[in-house]
Formats: structure tokens, C-alpha cells, sequence
């Protein structure tokens, strides 16, 4: 029988009762430092270890709320915001969810554009926040809630979030998320050879591969996309106006259900990743996300969304031609709460 550690490992884990060791100023500097955790040989291939690394541990439960709090501290920054400003972004969800909080946190207001695809689950949870959810029809897709975004933009002079758009986005992942990983593995005695994400703005392939690819060259970074949507495989460059959104749906996209992955256009953020920076993009069909989603929660415990069932998909499926003695990591964005209706 297989050891769930390997001996002579030494792994700090937090004693129950040590507490954080002091307390946050506000509900925003608890974003980041998310744990990563073992993967039991309920699941993956022997000879290898696979790690997940939880974003459902954010205040919000996803990694984007990593992304709310550069877009708002950078538009702080730039003196684009005061106080009383209204906040506006196009978003499956979980962005949405980040921006309303960052936004009751700071005295903004907060308008949100979804199509009417994505789950009841996350209006509900951005009008508990304060936020004003407009819920745009579903054949528009991506592009029918960013071009509702721009109108509203354009008539009433409202901050637009420019989530896919912003060099903010993938810097904070470079600064924060890529080195949270290389130094949790590093204190844990563990050398990362694979790391497997998917994308929805490219923000933490390109920020957080950045920094894991400069701490470690021989490091093998999996892409994964929806098998029905592979955009990237299929060569084909988005066309853009001239704040750098997308002119209008990608001709490889097709409609999936793996909410929060592949829009229906190429991202600026992910298309001004270094080109050589992903070694191998992964197809995922959307049923193995949301098989592998519901065997994370009963085999591990670990309650996570569609696409974090399609990254660790993605993951297991790298394990079983790995080297034996690979260690992989996938990213998990979400939690699984937002997806029981769906």
C-alpha cells in the first residue's frame, strides 16, 4: 500500500489554535496566500504526487478576488477612482462577485453585466454585496456583456474594470500567486515539474507562469481549454478595437458549460503572454470537468467549480504519462457552491 507521504518529508501545517498569528485590517488583505493541498492515491496514478493549490479560500471564494483588488488599487493608484464612483464590469460570475466586495469594502458603487447563461447562485451573491446585477440575453455570449458594459460606460462616464484587458490582472498574479506557489513548495521540500491551469482572462497563466517559469525553467506548464472552444489551438488571432477588446465572437469558439473558462474571444491579457510560456494545451470535454468537479468533492472533500474540475482533470490526465517522481499542481479557482443549480 502506497504511503500518503513520502518518509523523511517535512511539511509545516498549522497547528488548530495557533490562529493567524495577528489580525486584518480589512476583508481585502485577506486575499491571497491560499493553501495547496495533497491529492490522495484516490486519484491520481501511482509514482506520481498531485497538489492542488485552493482559491476557494480568498474571502470570496475564488481566485478572482485576486483580480478585483489589482484593478481597483491600480485605478486607485492612477487617480481614475474617488469616492462615490460607479464600477463597471462584464463577467461569468466570479469576478463580479470580487469587484462588489472589493467596491462595499472601498464606497463604490457596482454595476454588473452577465449573461443570462452563467448561474443563478452568483446574481444572487452580487446583490447581497450591493452591487446592480443586468443580465444581458444569451446570444449575445461574452461579447453581448462587454459591449452593454462600454454603453454604459460611454453614457454615464462609469469606471469600466477592463478585466481582460488590463496589465494589472496578470502582474498581481506574477507578484502574488506565482511566488505563494514556488515558496510553499519550496518550504515543503517538494520539486514542482508540472503546473496545470485553465483560463478565463489568462491573468494567472500569464502572471503566475511568468514567475514560476523564472524560478523554475525546466518547470512544464499545461494550458487546458474547453474541448468544444480551443481558440488558442486554433491559431486564429482575435480582432480588436482600439482599447484592445475584442471586435466580436471567435470564429473556434462554441458554446460549454465549463463557466468562467474560454470566453468567446481571445483575452488581451492572455494573448500578451510570452508565446513559448504554455509547453502543451490540454482540450478538456466540459462532461469530464463536471465528472472529475463531483469526484474532487466525493473522494477528497474538496467542494470546487466546473473549471476546477477541468483543471484537475487536466492534471490527472498529465499524471498518468508523467516521469515517475513528477509533481503536479492544478489550480482550482472556485468553490462548487456557485454551480448546484446548474
Amino acid at each position: 500500500k502506497r504511503s500518503r507521504r513520502r518518509k523523511g518529508r517535512k511539511q509545516k501545517e498549522m497547528e488548530r489554535g495557533e490562529g493567524r498569528g495577528g489580525v486584518f485590517s480589512d476583508v481585502t488583505t485577506m486575499v491571497g496566500n491560499t493553501p495547496v493541498v495533497k491529492i490522495s492515491d484516490r486519484l491520481t496514478p501511482p509514482g506520481v504526487e498531485v497538489y492542488a493549490k485552493c482559491e476557494f479560500y480568498n474571502p470570496l471564494s475564488s481566485v478572482k478576488d485576486r483580480l478585483a483588488v489589482a484593478i481597483i488599487e491600480d485605478a486607485e493608484a492612477k487617480g481614475l477612482l474617488k469616492p462615490g464612483d460607479t464600477v463597471v464590469e462584464a463577467t461569468s460570475g466570479n469576478t463580479g462577485i470580487a469587484i462588489a466586495m472589493v467596491c462595499a469594502q472601498r464606497g463604490y458603487r457596482c454595476v454588473i453585466l452577465m449573461a443570462e447563461t452563467f448561474s443563478v447562485e452568483r446574481r444572487k451573491l452580487m446583490r447581497m454585496l450591493g452591487a446592480k446585477v443586468i443580465i444581458t440575453p444569451k446570444a449575445g455570449k461574452g461579447i453581448g456583456m462587454v459591449r452593454k458594459a462600454e454603453e454604459l460606460c460611454a453614457k454615464h462616464g462609469w469606471y469600466q474594470a477592463h478585466q481582460f484587458e488590463t496589465e494589472a490582472n496578470w502582474k498581481f498574479h506574477e507578484k502574488t500567486t506565482g511566488p505563494e506557489i514556488i515558496n510553499d513548495f519550496d518550504k515543503a521540500g517538494l520539486k514542482l515539474t508540472h503546473w496545470v491551469t485553465g483560463y478565463g482572462t489568462g491573468g494567472t497563466f500569464h502572471g503566475a507562469g511568468k514567475a514560476l517559469k523564472a524560478a523554475l525553467p525546466n518547470l512544464k506548464i499545461v494550458l487546458a481549454e474547453p474541448e468544444p472552444a480551443q481558440i488558442l489551438k486554433s491559431g486564429v488571432k482575435t480582432e480588436r478595437n482600439a482599447d484592445g477588446g475584442p471586435k466580436g465572437t471567435h470564429p473556434a469558439f462554441a458554446s460549454h458549460p465549463i463557466q468562467g473558462w474560454t470566453p468567446d474571444f481571445v483575452p488581451l491579457v492572455l494573448e500578451q503572454a510570452p508565446a513559448d510560456l504554455a509547453d502543451q494545451l490540454f482540450p478538456v470535454p466540459a462532461p469530464k470537468a463536471i465528472e472529475t468537479s463531483k469526484l474532487l468533492a466525493q473522494t477528497q472533500g474538496i467542494l470546487t467549480g466546473i473549471s476546477g474540475g477541468g483543471t484537475m482533470y487536466a492534471a490527472l490526465q498529465t499524471a498518468k504519462t508523467a516521469e515517475p517522481g513528477s509533481v503536479i499542481l492544478a489550480m482550482l479557482p472556485d468553490t462548487g457552491e456557485r454551480y448546484l443549480s446548474t
